[in-house]
């Protein structure tokens, strides 16, 4: 019995065992099986591909590269922007330094692999895992080249895996010093130029055959980002790229440390550039939005913008003639729709390209007060509110005014003209800080904002842009404003590939507190800080100045043009004598004189219509609370209980000099104030005489409660109640008033 039961353990332990490894056999052949069928599919693919490619002269003629032609918003071309090539240098013509540095710095084992570099990949994905980003790509010389020629840059992973296959073909066709070759003739180096000799023509003025080794650097280190590393546009990041590249020759053995050390990248001369201008700060800032309006193309295309020529040499010139010496100053003005009629980014785009109006982050100072006073107007605050302008502490901190001197009591109005940082600080408290910078954001601030006490007085750094945004919607009657500088894209066949959708405009705040906004506007320029921005018409604007006079602000709007403009240092340090009322009003008011001189003249509509709630007591209770009814008669016009004047306005009963509580002896059964009488207390109003309840449910459809048998028929009750309300003049108004027609409800009686 125990050794069948010993025999029949081996057999099951034989069978497991079998089993097992069946499946192990079957796995191994299956996954060759696939292995070896995919390794046929990528032969026929790249055997397929090689047979399909241009020959090498073919490739050789063939440019790459779109040409985008932008035009102002009359038609007129502003700038061509396009591929620059130069002399084609075949393969021993191109300096061996500049071949080795090529493949030190984009493929160290350019000689070593068949198109792909699975090292290459894996030891990217090493760095990806450590560092937690990709800093190093795993794609080959002959990788980018079939990308620059036959694909795009989309990054997904059909376009790798095309890229693959291409890159495999093109190794089996040609050889690779035809590959270095294409590759070096035909690569981007940025500012337009493809190639090397267009490259090096561009940025050093001499062909790309006399390349120095510092030079080839230089070059060299554009591939990775031509923007970034441009010579002409950061020289500074330039050098520092190229000195990397260095480091990297000489550690693949291409140069010796004593070569590497006798170059001196500072004594490279770079090619001065000519005719660049102010336009530039503006195509920067517009041209990379085709990426996301427009699908992709080669083909040529056109660019039309909202940019006024003449507005754009005006700004420029105002930048110019009045930024202090040493300075910086940019400038953004917009159309009544957001339209972007000028924008300047600098003093010189040859001398940096830094766009200031779109990029820069600085302080506004008091021209941050614009949204404190419309939290305070929107809270009930007006114009004509008395506050006082004195000595105040909160939580620890003591704004002062400028000059250190104080006004006592003043009102809204005149705090904000003379821009009272005390004031601004107490209406700061009082509507909340926090309200304040939901205000800013409401309007557009897209940067970060504190909530301290001090961000009343513009701590938080914001851009020019969208700061004057922020003024060309209250210029807007507190409707949002949306900056746009392209109205259509068509290609050179003049094909329609984009054109402008008006944006949804929304409701920022309540037209009578842009009115009230615009009240304040207003005055600051016409005797406050802002006198220097008057132009001869109406002006609304507020100036701005940080401590130490690091910035200086003033925008403002008129007839339909807002202007925003700054002026400071980059590096932040004190400009002596800068103020928000000084250099930049005037530069706010040489450059509008320009820019509305063919537009009427526009008063400012600062006639407040308050909203019910903001009424007087006596007048709300006249008009009565919102859910309250009133009558009108066959029009639709109000009939006021006491009547109305010969134009249909309110006439008021005649005021007898008596208020509730007051002694009334003898006259007992007067009805006295207003609605008929006192209340049981003989202080406060009697109720009005009620109308009759008969003639109310058939004006209001009221049924009484149901309940009992009665609920059984409430159903065939509420069919009916909206033809009865009809039938009976009754409708609800936009606030939610019900208005009762009094002729339809006593037709009805």
């Amino acid at each position: 019995m125990a050794k069948q039961q010993r025999r029949r353990s081996k057999r099951e332990d034989s069978s497991g065992g079998s089993f097992v490894g069946r499946w192990i056999k079957r796995l191994f052949i299956t996954g060759l099986v696939i292995g070896l069928l995919a390794v046929a599919a990528l032969a026929i693919a790249v055997w397929t591909t090689k047979n399909s490619l241009p020959s090498y002269s073919s490739l050789k003629a063939s440019e790459h590269g779109q040409t985008i032609v932008v035009r102002a918003r009359d038609g007129r071309e502003i700038v061509s922007i396009g591929p620059s090539y130069g002399r084609w240098l075949t393969y021993d013509q191109i300096p061996e330094s500049m071949r080795n540095a090529m493949i030190a710095v984009e493929d160290r084992r350019y000689y070593d692999h068949y198109g792909v570099d699975p090292i290459g990949v894996l030891r990217s994905i090493k760095v990806r895992v450590e560092s937690g980003a990709f800093r190093q790509g795993g794609s080959t010389i002959t990788q980018q080249l079939a990308r620059n020629i036959f694909l795009n840059n989309n990054k997904t992973f059909d376009r790798k895996v095309r890229e693959a296959i291409l890159a495999l073909a093109l190794e089996r066709k040609f050889t690779k010093q035809q590959i270095l070759e294409l590759y070096l003739n035909k690569v981007y180096f940025g500012g337009g130029a493809y190639g090397i000799d267009s490259a090096s023509r561009l940025f050093f003025s001499h062909p790309a055959d006399e390349l120095s080794v510092g030079e080839a650097a230089i070059i060299a280190g554009l591939v990775k980002a031509p923007s970034r590393y441009s010579p002409t546009a950061d020289a500074e990041a330039a050098v520092g790229r190229a000195g990397t590249v260095l480091a990297l020759m000489q550690q693949q053995g291409f140069i010796t440390a004593g070569e590497a050390a006798d170059v001196d990248l500072d004594t490279i001369e770079l090619k001065p550039e000519y005719g660049q201008n102010s336009v530039r700060y503006f195509t920067d800032w517009v041209l990379p939005q085709l990426d996301f309006i427009v699908p992709d193309t080669f083909e040529p295309i056109e660019v039309w913008t909202t940019l006024d020529v003449g507005m754009q040499r005006a700004a420029t010139t105002a930048i110019q003639n009045n930024v202090p010496k040493g300075a910086q100053g940019a400038l953004v003005s917009l159309d009544r729709d957001g339209a972007i009629l000028a924008m300047v980014g600098g003093t010189d785009y040859v001398e940096s390209n830094f766009n200031r109006a779109t990029d820069a982050l600085r302080q506004p100072g008091s021209a941050w007060k614009l949204f404190v006073y419309l939290a305070a107007l929107e809270a009930g605050f007006t114009p004509d509110t008395p506050v006082e302008d004195k000595p105040i502490t909160i939580d620890g901190w003591s704004p002062r005014n400028s000059g250190g001197n104080y006004a006592g009591m003043i009102d809204v109005r005149a705090a904000f003209a003379y821009s009272k940082n005390t004031v601004a600080a107490q209406l700061g408290n009082e509507v909340g800080f926090g309200t304040v910078a939901s205000m800013a954001q409401r309007f557009g601030i897209t940067s970060p904002i504190s909530t301290y006490p001090s961000m009343v007085l513009g701590a938080s750094e914001v851009r020019v842009i969208d700061l004057t945004r922020a003024f060309a919607a209250v210029a807007a009657k507190g409707t949002s404003v949306e900056p746009y500088g392209i109205t259509r894209v068509t290609s050179s066949s003049g094909e329609l590939l984009y054109e402008r959708r008006a944006s949804r405009e929304q409701l920022l705040v309540a037209p009578y507190v842009a009115a009230q906004a615009t009240d304040l506007l207003q005055t600051a320029v016409s005797t406050g800080t802002g006198r220097a921005a008057q132009i001869g018409r109406p002006v609304a604007g507020k100036t701005g100045t940080t401590s130490s006079n690091k910035d200086g602000w003033f925008l403002g709007f008129s007839s339909g043009v807002t202007t925003g403009v700054w002026m400071g240092r980059d590096d932040a340090k004190r400009v002596p004598g800068l103020a928000g009322g000084s250099a930049p009003a005037r530069a706010f008011a040489d450059f509008m004189k320009v820019a509305v001189a063919k537009r009427p003249v526009e008063e400012f509509d600062t006639e407040v219509k308050l909203p019910a709630w903001q009424l007087e007591p006596d007048d709300e209770a006249w008009f009565g609370q919102p859910g309250d009814y009133y009558f009108v008669d066959e029009e639709g016009n109000r009939i006021e209980p006491y009547g109305g004047g010969p134009d249909g306005s309110y006439v008021a009963p005649p005021d007898d000099g008596w208020r509730p509580g007051d002694p009334r002896p003898g006259y007992e059964d007067d009805r006295g104030y207003r609605d008929g009488g006192y209340g049981p207390d003989g202080m406060s109003p009697a109720a009005p005489p009620a109308v009759d309840e008969d003639f109310l449910d058939r004006a209001t459809g009221r049924e009484e409660p149901q309940s009992g048998a009665g609920q059984q028929q409430q159903q065939g009750r509420q069919q009916g109640a909206s033809n009865r309300q009809q039938q009976s003049g009754v409708r609800t108004d936009d606030t939610g008033v019900r208005v009762i027609d009094v002729q339809a409800a006593l037709r009805d009686r």
